[in-house]
């Protein structure tokens, strides 16, 4: 990461959070969606059509919100598309670069929570069951999903930085830094 990184917004507009697999991407944003009154937008629920298939609009929806003024939504779907739509329109990121043991708790939570309570998701799909699940590699396995990408982000913050100076990074190393941050932030009315 660069030594000067671009200074940070006080009134952010279009936020995208970036993470591992349960770090709590989509959590972070509702919660600055209700605070700052911005949308969110949740990108899982645009990218899977019924029966976990990709939407051929997928990328088109997400040009059609990233050319509005305000919003907040995860950074993922790199692999699809989606860095040269968001990163050059957002004004803020925020990296949760948590600890493995963290991470991996959480996701294992809310993979067990939707799997046994058969939680719809997005667009009529459901966590598959969990005996299912482990069968299956990291495209189909959330857990195992998780563990090939746990670095990703670590290995592309610098070249992030350098493409797209003018987005200041925001990266909390736990979750009790999050939540100051929050707590310090100006609600809107």
């Amino acid at each position: 990461m660069p030594a000067d990184p671009a200074p940070v917004p006080s009134a952010p507009q279009r936020i995208l959070i970036a993470g591992v697999t349960g770090s709590g991407k989509t959590t972070l944003a509702r919660r600055l969606s209700a605070i700052r009154g911005l949308p969110h937008i949740e990108l899982d629920a645009l990218f899977h059509g019924p029966g976990w298939t990709p939407r051929p609009a997928f990328l088109d929806d997400v040009r059609a919100f990233a050319a509005t003024e305000r919003w907040v939504t995860e950074w993922q779907y790199t692999s699809k598309g989606t860095d040269p739509i968001l990163a050059p329109r957002a004004d803020l990121a925020i990296w949760l670069d948590y600890p493995y043991r963290v991470v991996r708790t959480r996701l294992l939570r809310r993979t067990i929570s939707r799997s046994v309570l058969r939680r719809e998701l997005w667009n009529g799909n459901r966590e598959k069951p969990l005996w299912a699940m482990l069968r299956h590699g990291p495209e189909e396995n959330i857990l195992r999903w998780q563990t090939t990408t746990l670095h990703k982000w670590r290995e592309r913050m610098p070249e992030i930085a350098a493409e797209h100076p003018h987005l200041p990074i925001l990266r909390f190393g736990h979750p009790h830094e999050t939540e100051r941050w929050l707590r310090a932030l100006p609600r809107t009315s």
